[in-house]
């Protein structure tokens, strides 16, 4: 079935969203719809499932993940908070589903959480959205003939990301500090940095290789370590611009009309972060003016 795409549609307010699936290594499978990129292993232990984007997308996913597998969805983690990665908890934990997530994930679902970057206020989750599992450091799963290994970056994305490897299978999973061919949104209000992103990538490099499948939070595909490599190194030439600028004495509007993403934006830069989003958020960063 490897290279097999599995479809179904949802509709989400008046939009009709396709979920979809496709097996990237053996039993285990790439998941996209509407928010962030799921990952998913199947087998005789039942199925573990790496986010599970907004609630209107539960059943849309279940029956995705039917034309798999008869087992039942056994645990979910949520790579961070968002609600984009999250918001089917609720859903899954009625059925059983254990949801699992990084200390600081229960911490942000639990308490109003206030965007500056986009002045957002983002109401407190229900206790039964709240994973029910959370650690501190790492986490290991032994699934499907699969050793699942679960651990935190810190102040990259949020100050909750988790990545989530499958060494057997070659995979890895990297929820939002992985935006393939956009450019990110950081969530420095939730304790992200870009200088946190670049450490996490490099944290993540030499665990990989050149046939490692690599998982994007965001992004209409997979990647591969090439893909993750021009990625961080596109994060840190428009960070070093940026500083540079900055030291300078440079406002955030001079900062704007030097462009300092040019020569991404054709690629990078054609969704929700577009170059002026993602200039003002790495000044705002850097500055502390966020």
């Amino acid at each position: 079935m490897s290279g097999d795409e599995i479809s179904t549609t949802a509709q989400v307010g008046e939009r009709e969203v396709t979920v979809r699936a496709e097996e990237i290594a053996p039993g285990i499978f790439f998941l996209s719809g509407a928010g962030g990129n799921m990952g998913l292993s199947v087998g005789e232990d039942g199925v573990f499932l790496v986010d599970d984007q907004y609630a209107p997308l539960t059943d849309a996913i279940r029956q995705v993940i039917a034309q798999i597998t008869d087992q039942p969805v056994k645990f979910v983690l949520n790579t961070h908070w968002h609600a984009d990665h999250t918001g089917g908890n609720e859903n899954l934990g009625a059925r059983g589903t254990v949801v699992v997530a990084h200390d600081n994930v229960r911490a942000r679902m639990s308490e109003e959480q206030f965007s500056t970057f986009w002045q957002r206020t983002t109401d407190p989750s229900s206790p039964a959205a709240l994973p029910v599992v959370t650690f501190s450091d790492t986490l290991t799963f032994h699934m499907n003939g699969l050793t699942i290994r679960a651990f935190h970056v810190s102040g990259a994305h949020t100050d909750g990301d988790a990545v989530v490897h499958f060494p057997e299978a070659n995979v890895i999973h990297l929820g939002d500090i992985f935006f393939h061919q956009w450019y990110p949104y950081i969530d420095v209000s939730a304790g992200g940095s870009v200088r946190g992103t670049i450490a996490a990538v490099d944290m993540v490099l030499p665990l990989i290789d050149e046939d490692t499948v690599v998982i994007p939070g965001h992004g209409s595909t997979v990647s591969d370590r090439a893909g993750l490599t021009a990625y961080r190194d596109m994060l840190q030439a428009v960070t070093d611009r940026i500083q540079v600028l900055i030291d300078e004495g440079r406002t955030l509007d001079e900062v704007q009309a030097a462009r300092p993403t040019t020569e991404w934006d054709p690629v990078w830069g054609q969704n929700f972060m577009t170059p002026e989003h993602f200039v003002r958020l790495v000044y705002g960063d850097l500055t502390g003016e966020l």
